[in-house]
């Protein structure tokens, strides 16, 4: 009778034979049809609220950076968090406004010519092209499939008229339409950054409504999470201004000393597109290779070459250093998130899809239990 009793009630029940419980057959389905509850209702909720998940998580990242700025100068100074909080923000200012004062102008006159040269460079190979027989059936396979999808304008003319080329219909389009909306790239901004001052001047307001939200028995474990994934965000975050502040400087003087024009404006991109690891280095290499062509073909070549050192240089020597004081990425998964959060999410997915991998994989690691000796692949890290 006590064996029936203890193999009756809910299906995550025991059995008891021979001395020893053992799971009820029913629990692991039920634990499984839990599980698959839970992960769908994450994924449509990360689905149909993507848009607002992306802002919230810019908010996080630049709170993170700010609260983690605000706690150094307290522990330098002595001063409250509150005041840290305040010094560290209109010093970002000054800085912005004084760059804008001293770079700003040549910043947005380079930027109106690198727009200029970019059009012209990009129809000179579109003629290129044209005069080859696989240049034009690269034209005739695959300009179709980029007009489809917004990338090229269609411009009406016959390629090689050095006319057909025009800035993206279907992304002018929708830019339009973005930027002409009330919340528009400006006001989202707007909402990022003063979300991101309200987090960062009290975090434990909102981290304990999160935990709110975490059945008691699980808080404890929850806070270290976030206290992890927390971490984990400052430390790449570090890491990563540091790396494109480096690429940023290599590039633009490389470019400067090559003589290549807009050098200035061209280490720019390049240091901001480093933001994206591997996908953004290319995406910064090209305008900068295709207005190197326009100087000569010699400097076209040197100008990737300069490039390929540069990452050559990142990937081998600053990258190693700054993973060891913070968020070690595995180049494999680092790929595979951008190209998965890219696909769901979008823009903003490829964007914030390290810091979100980075953040992931640390709350994982604390969470999980370390591997022994005996099963573990390769020697310890």
């Amino acid at each position: 009778m006590a064996d029936n009793a203890a193999g009756e009630g809910e299906p995550g029940g025991a059995v008891l034979q021979g001395g020893g419980a053992v799971d009820h057959p029913l629990s692991h389905i039920y634990r499984l049809l839990r599980f698959t509850l839970i992960a769908a209702t994450l994924g449509l909720v990360v689905w149909l609220f993507k848009s607002v998940l992306m802002v919230v998580f810019a908010a996080v990242l630049i709170a993170v950076i700010l609260h983690g700025l605000a706690r150094s100068l307290r522990r330098v100074t002595g001063l409250p968090l509150w005041a840290s909080l305040l010094v560290v923000v209109v010093v970002i200012i000054a800085l912005l406004v004084g760059l804008g004062f001293v770079a700003g102008p040549g910043l947005v006159d380079q930027s109106v010519k690198l727009r200029s040269a970019m059009v012209q460079q990009v129809g000179y190979l579109r003629d290129q092209l044209a005069q080859t027989g696989w240049g034009r059936t690269v034209l005739e396979r695959v300009l179709p499939e980029l007009q489809r999808f917004g990338i090229v304008g269609g411009g009406g003319g016959e390629a090689g008229s050095g006319g057909g080329f025009s800035l993206p219909s279907g992304l002018a389009g929708s830019v339009a339409g973005f930027f002409g909306s009330v919340f528009g790239f400006f006001g989202t901004l707007v909402v990022v950054l003063m979300a991101a001052l309200y987090f960062a001047a009290s975090p434990a307001i909102y981290g304990n409504g999160v935990l709110r939200l975490v059945s008691p028995p699980h808080r404890r474990k929850a806070r270290t999470l976030l206290d992890t994934a927390g971490n984990a965000l400052w430390h790449w975050s570090l890491g990563q201004g540091l790396d494109m502040l480096v690429v940023g400087v290599l590039s633009g003087v490389g470019l400067w000393l090559l003589g290549v024009p807009l050098a200035l404006v061209l280490g720019v991109v390049a240091g901001l597109m480093n933001f994206v690891p591997y996908i953004g280095a290319i995406t910064g290499a090209i305008p900068a290779v295709l207005i190197a062509l326009s100087v000569s073909g010699t400097v076209g070549v040197e100008t990737a070459v300069l490039y390929c050192l540069i990452q050559f240089f990142e990937g081998n020597v600053l990258a190693p250093l700054i993973q060891r004081h913070a968020v070690d990425m595995p180049p494999g998964l680092t790929i595979l998130s951008q190209t998965a959060l890219g696909a769901i999410l979008g823009v903003p997915g490829l964007i914030f899809a390290t810091p979100i991998t980075a953040a992931l994989l640390s709350a994982g690691d604390a969470a999980t239990a370390k591997l022994d000796d005996e099963v573990r692949i390769g020697p310890a890290a």
